[in-house]
């Protein structure tokens, strides 16, 4: 069973850091504001077709602070999640055809991944 959590921690990181490396090249657009009263700089970048590919937050220091969202070509959202300080922390989801991977982050490393299937509902744990 410990096996197993490694392999498929392996596998979520390597999907993960394969994705922002896609998605990261495929943009071009986007826009930059800074939120005085949150005092982040709130960015979007978008798809050649006009869609929004991500959106989310930096510090002012520049390192990704808050909510990040993952949109795909068609408008599909991806994945979802929090940074505190260029760190990714707690829950974050990947959706894909299969379903919901919900992945604890703690300390920037993958903590557990848990599997939710679309069809049934049921939860499982890898």
């Amino acid at each position: 069973m410990y096996r197993k959590n490694i392999a498929m921690k392996k596998i979520v990181l390597v999907l993960v850091f394969a994705f922002t490396t896609v998605v990261a090249f495929s943009q071009k657009e986007k826009t930059v504001k800074h939120n005085p009263d949150t005092n982040l700089i709130e960015t979007t970048y978008y798809y050649d077709n006009g869609k929004v590919s991500q959106e989310g937050t930096f510090d002012m220091a520049g390192k990704l602070h808050g909510e990040w969202i993952s949109y795909s070509e068609s408008g599909d959202t991806v994945s979802k999640g929090s940074y505190n300080k260029g760190v990714r922390t707690g829950k974050w989801l990947f959706y894909s055809n299969e379903g919901v991977k919900e992945v604890e982050f703690s300390d920037n490393m993958i903590a557990s991944v848990v599997n939710r299937e679309n069809e049934s509902g049921v939860v499982t744990k890898d």
